[in-house]
């Protein structure tokens, strides 16, 4: 499928394999979407269904990917896992949704705009030129087939020309930039008071018999939950022991064997080119390439005329330079040409789907073999040599490990001397809350499964990713159990004491705005209570000296009247609380919005616009969102 992609040569530098979704929502591709039926549902989209494998192993590849970009940082218990799980249904939801209303709705990529994208994409070029098999290897890398990644790009390409249609149309009015200027320009004069939980503790005594009491009405919050040690043993390719080196005769048949294609350098054709395309009349876009081949068999300048006529934008400002050419890297028609020539000269018009094409080959670089007596073949031979024997070796080791585990289920440590592997222990781990292997979600499933927990069993090989496997059993178990008093103790007295010194703050912060609104100076209610004064004058909107949250009730209090001051509170992030006394308010007339801020002020429009049309879509297409048994139903919701 779109053989003229894979195989032809041009392009710009545009992102990679992430780039490939271009809208946040649309990360997953989602596959098969009708697998058995002992797989629950988890959430239907129009007519198609997702299921809980789908689901599973969509989150499965996010938490990976966090653990990846996270690395020695990474901690389970950062991630709420069923908020996770949340973020990653919705992702697959919007994305199918977006997928089927885009096809009703006739938006359309074809092959040129696909090439265009592909073709740009510099970890598919080498020496700046589309090369098919870097194209291969590169998705193969990131464990994409080529078919999928095609498919995926042209969908996302699609989803992109919707969202654009309405982003792109979103527009301000003069007398919106006009006020959001004015507001952005505006200035408050503020003071406020700080009531913070640490001025506040000191006041605070709580007495055992409050903790106990305490203890005794909740007990079920001071429950120690179930924790879990592994025993494992882990077959890890990068850990197993080279081979013994190859002989000359073994390096000897594999050059043989590879020579054709990894030692050989094929002939290359350095040529140019210009592209007229279809457009609207086919015989019209013939006719001008057929007047360009005149022009130039008359001796007109090849490169000035594709720099002007040419519609390859890949090679058009360099003259229609396309670099050298192997064969194969380009599509049947043009390819069978441009081999056909002679140095210097140029052919006539060549058909292809991409237009009529004028090609010139400038040079030819004959086809070159490596000799076996080369060093760097040499080497290179050696680490083929050593990369198969390792793997094999591995594959060999793998089955081993998985006849082992299954023979031995009651011990690891026959599976370890067999395979000259050692067994390892996990320190104690909470469900999704393990570091090292115990942060995996697949061998969490693993561990906590009643095969290996209950009936004490080794698991079956768990595949990690990277070359790496795991078997695991049980080697510790501890049951949820309560926690003692003397456990708890002093959380709890620190709980108290917080609780009643935001009580405390809640009281002295709330007789301040009576008193301040009953017509007692601000600075002396102040003085007698246990606030902090801060003064800051006049802040504008994107203040960053003054706490956010007092910035942002500052701004939605009302205008000072009468010469009366507004006044009200904020909610601090440390459990504290500020009152504010706002005394004037400044707006300019003459303000205007730099160039930054007109374009945050329309993209603000557009998000909002696309947001509501999002709503129609999900409407028109349908949306049901199914719980899974053993989670609650809010947790699944987008």
């Amino acid at each position: 499928m779109l053989q003229q992609i894979r195989d032809r040569t041009s392009g710009l530098i545009a992102g990679f394999i992430v780039a490939l979704i271009a809208i946040p929502f649309a990360f997953f591709g989602i596959e098969s979407l009708a697998p058995g039926g002992g797989d629950p549902v988890v959430a239907e989209v129009g007519d198609q269904k997702i299921h809980e494998s789908q689901l599973q192993r969509q989150y499965e590849q996010r938490y990976q990917q966090l653990v990846q970009l996270l690395g020695e940082n990474f901690r389970a218990d950062m991630f709420d896992q069923r908020r996770l799980r949340a973020a990653v249904l919705r992702d697959m939801t919007q994305e199918t949704m977006l997928r089927q209303y885009t096809e009703d709705q006739g938006f359309f990529a074809d092959d040129a705009t696909l090439f265009n994208v592909i073709s740009a994409e510099a970890a598919f070029q080498r020496d700046g030129q589309f090369d098919a098999q870097a194209y291969r290897d590169a998705l193969q890398r990131a464990g994409f087939t080529v078919d999928r990644y095609e498919n995926q790009l042209r969908d996302n390409i699609e989803m992109n020309q919707m969202r654009e249609a309405i982003v792109d149309t979103a527009f301000t009015a003069p007398v919106e930039l006009a006020q959001a200027a004015r507001l952005q320009a505006q200035e408050r004069t503020l003071q406020y008071a700080v009531f913070e939980p640490a001025r506040y503790r000191d006041r605070v005594s709580v007495t055992d018999d409050q903790v106990q009491a305490h203890y005794q009405q909740n007990k079920a919050q001071y429950m120690a939950p179930e924790r879990l040690k592994l025993a494992y043993v882990e077959l890890v390719y990068d850990k197993l022991p080279p081979p013994d080196p190859p002989s000359a005769d073994v390096l000897k048949v594999l050059y043989e064997a590879e020579k054709a294609g990894r030692f050989t350098t094929p002939e290359e054709r350095k040529a140019r080119h210009i592209l007229i395309g279809f457009g609207a009349d086919k015989d019209a876009a013939r006719q001008k390439a057929e007047d360009l081949a005149k022009k130039i068999e008359s001796g007109a300048d090849f490169a000035a005329l594709a720099r002007e006529h040419s519609e390859d934008p890949g090679s058009k400002a360099s003259g229609g330079d396309l670099g050298w050419v192997r064969r194969g890297q380009m599509v049947s028609g043009f390819e069978d040409a441009l081999f056909g020539l002679a140095p210097g000269k140029t052919s006539a018009p060549v058909e292809t789907e991409f237009g009529w094409h004028i090609i010139r080959l400038d040079e030819i670089k004959p086809a070159a073999v490596r000799p076996f007596e080369d060093a760097e073949v040499q080497q290179e031979l050696t680490e083929l040599f050593t990369n198969r024997e390792r793997q094999q070796r591995f594959q060999e080791m793998s089955e081993q490990l998985e006849q082992l585990a299954f023979e031995h289920p009651g011990a690891l440590e026959p599976v370890a001397q067999a395979l000259e592997l050692k067994v390892q222990t996990t320190d104690w781990f909470e469900r999704g809350k393990g570091s090292g292997i115990a942060a995996d979600p697949r061998v969490v499933e693993a561990a906590f499964s009643e095969e290996v927990l209950a009936l004490g069993e080794n698991s079956k090989p768990l595949n990690l990713g990277g070359n790496r496997i795991v078997v695991i059993r049980k080697a510790e178990h501890e049951p949820p159990r309560q926690k003692s008093l003397e456990e708890v103790a002093e959380q709890i007295r620190a709980e108290l004491v917080d609780r009643a010194a935001r009580e405390l703050i809640e009281q002295e912060s709330q007789e301040v705005l009576n008193a301040v609104r009953g017509g007692t100076d601000f600075q002396e209610i102040i003085r007698a209570k246990n606030g902090e004064l801060r003064n800051p004058g006049k802040i504008r909107r994107d203040n960053t000296r003054v706490e956010a949250a007092v910035v942002d009730a500052a701004f939605r209090l009302p205008h000072p009247q009468d010469g009366k001051p507004s006044v009200g509170e904020a909610q601090l992030g440390n459990g504290g609380r500020a009152v504010l006394l706002l005394s004037a308010v400044e707006t300019p007339d003459d303000a205007t919005l730099d160039e930054v801020q007109q374009r945050r002020l329309r993209d603000l429009i557009a998000g909002a616009q696309f947001g509501a049309y999002m709503k129609h879509i999900e409407q028109k297409v349908g949306v049901e969102i199914r719980a899974r048994p053993d989670e609650p139903t809010e947790t699944l919701e987008p």
